[in-house]
């Protein structure tokens, strides 16, 4: 355990001690380690409040201070259930009852060994059951970086048919410069919620009728269209194919593929007369049909086939986040078939097309490798060919990459792209995987040059990944000021009186002809109160239009984010506008 994850595990019993020392009746769950942070869920036996939150953090931090070992003692299995049975503590004997009834614990994915013992650790008054490990004395915790910062509603080892506990969320760091840095910047995050964002800008909404199903409106299509224009401008230039495969297909085919046996709860399915059918989950059996539809010489390959499906996956209503986590999604994949003498080159084309997709959007980022895991499919042989590629790839490239050892898919190691937002959150995107359990599924061959039936080498690869959760991640790096190119308006014309509304309906015109997008505003109000409402719509270019626009004189621009107006020229100001959609800067 890493030394910060073990202080907030520490901390967590800290808590739970505290928790226990207000509530004494309490009975506690589970309290794991999260990111910055850790949770515990108890059932107090009756309903707390955020005041109440406030008692059980000021009372954790005393006990800090009171300098309280962690006591580490070891109990047969009967001892244990025994002693909390006594302290009424009902959670933890259902989870000492599972253990003795399973027997075993596994190390790893094959070995397991017999449970004889367990471990508590007594912190003051309070008796948990823990394979710890902790700090010895609380003196090695920091009182002014904790915070317990959130109250949810939990059910009982996640079945909504037990009871439900109250989770206490906290986060913890060294120290308090640190917690108020990290609390500054939710504050930041919550301004910058995609969904709070998207309902204020107009860009996409959900309905009870239809959870994890987003709805786009105007604005958002507009911002979805520009993404998917790029998108196929880079491809193209990179050399690939667009393909576009059925939304629904025979269960025949998902069961060639392995998805109707390992996948089936996350699909939707149907019948179409009399057969069954699914939705598909994910468009990589589409691709295999359309290769392996034509004989494939050595000298056909790479083939690079893109397409952006619809695809649908079953997620439960409790993990659904906004456009971070939906339903129904747009997925940019694309499959590579190749020889093996390719695979570096492929690779490394699929690692620059990602670079300079990212670098359009301010977006930085590092990579991962994942390797083989224990349970894989493919021979040794393939596995070391296909991770070497990889190794390769990244070596030639020089960025650096973080190695993930046994972290890769069953059927081939694969690369992770993480990309890095303006808070310095980081969002794994673009994945590039290869594959060596589709081509054996579908039997695909291609010719080599002596005439033999050869596998391809496939790699799967996206590099938006699911194309709403990648426009909910800009919205937030963004905090809705999308770039001239992206933004749904991208100047707003606002008249002085109704005198001036025929002459702007002019420039409008003209600046609609050159492909400029323009937001106008003709209703009887102040000019004051048109510019506050363009303004909160985060238009890059505002032009108050009076009689001094309308008789060729200097424009006054008013841009987005800057104090300072510019004096420009209506030709100056178009050129300026035209640059910045063109390179997307």
């Amino acid at each position: 355990m890493e030394k910060q994850e073990l202080k907030r595990h520490s901390m967590a019993h800290v808590v739970a001690a505290a928790a226990f020392k207000l509530y004494p009746n309490a009975k506690f769950g589970v309290g794991p380690t999260v990111e910055n942070g850790f949770y515990y869920d108890i059932d107090f036996g009756e309903t707390i409040t955020e005041t109440d939150l406030k008692k059980i953090e000021k009372q954790a931090k005393k006990m800090v201070s009171q300098g309280l070992n962690f006591e580490r003692e070891e109990m047969d299995i009967d001892e244990a259930i025994k002693y909390f049975k006594n302290l009424n503590q009902d959670y933890k004997v259902e989870l000492l009852n599972d253990l003795k009834e399973k027997g075993t614990t596994k190390i790893g994915e094959e070995e397991s060994v017999a449970v004889e013992k367990v471990s508590i650790y007594k912190t003051g008054d309070f008796v948990d059951l823990c394979r710890g490990p902790h700090v010895k004395n609380t003196k090695e915790l920091n009182a002014k970086g904790l915070k317990l910062n959130k109250l949810a509603g939990a059910y009982w080892r996640g079945d909504a048919e037990n009871a439900q506990l109250q989770r206490v969320y906290g986060l913890y760091f060294d120290n308090g410069e640190e917690l108020q840095k990290y609390l500054e910047l939710l504050v930041e995050a919550e301004k910058r919620d995609h969904k709070k964002l998207g309902k204020e800008l107009g860009l996409f909404s959900f309905h009870d009728v239809g959870q994890g199903f987003p709805f786009f409106k105007p604005n958002g299509t507009i911002i979805l269209n520009e993404l998917m224009s790029y998108w196929r401008e880079a491809h193209d230039r990179a050399g690939y194919g667009e393909v576009r495969t059925p939304v629904i297909l025979s269960r025949k085919l998902w069961e060639q593929s392995g998805h109707w046996e390992n996948y089936k709860e996350n699909m939707y399915t149907t019948v179409i007369d009399g057969e069954d059918y699914a939705i598909k989950p994910m468009n990589c059996p589409g691709g295999m049909l359309l290769f392996k539809e034509d004989l494939h010489s050595y000298r056909d390959l790479p083939l690079r086939w893109a397409e952006v499906g619809l695809d649908h996956r079953h997620e439960l209503s409790g993990v659904l986040n906004g456009l971070l986590r939906v339903r129904a999604f747009w997925q940019d994949d694309a499959h590579i078939f190749m020889r093996p003498d390719q695979i570096k080159q492929e690779i490394l084309g699929v690692l620059k097309l990602a670079d300079e997709m990212y670098s359009t959007f301010g977006l930085d980022y590092h990579l991962e490798l994942s390797t083989r895991p224990q349970k894989s499919i493919g021979t040794d042989e393939a596995w070391e060919l296909s991770t070497r590629g990889l190794q390769d790839a990244l070596e030639d490239y020089g960025r650096g990459y973080q190695l993930n050892e046994g972290d890769g898919a069953f059927y081939g190691p694969k690369i992770d792209v993480h990309v890095k937002d303006a808070l310095g959150r980081t969002w794994q995107c673009a994945t590039i995987q290869l594959d060596m359990n589709l081509p054996e599924r579908f039997d695909l061959n291609y010719i080599d040059e002596k005439g033999e039936k050869v596998r391809p080498v496939m790699i799967h690869r996206v590099i938006f990944g699911s194309v709403e959760r990648f426009f909910g991640i800009l919205v937030e790096h963004y905090a809705g000021a999308f770039p001239t190119w992206l933004a749904p308006k991208q100047v707003a014309l606002l008249p002085v009186s109704e005198k001036h509304v025929e002459g702007m309906k002019k420039i409008k015109q003209e600046l609609f002809d050159m492909g400029i997008r323009v937001y106008t505003d003709e209703a009887d109000e102040t000019v004051g109160k048109k510019v506050k409402k363009a303004v909160s719509q985060k238009i890059p270019y505002i032009i108050v239009v009076g009689d001094k626009e309308l008789e060729g004189g200097e424009w006054t621009v008013r841009v987005r984010g800057q104090e300072e107006q510019l004096q420009m020229s209506k030709k100056d100001f178009v050129e300026k506008v035209l640059g910045e959609i063109k390179t997307r800067k």
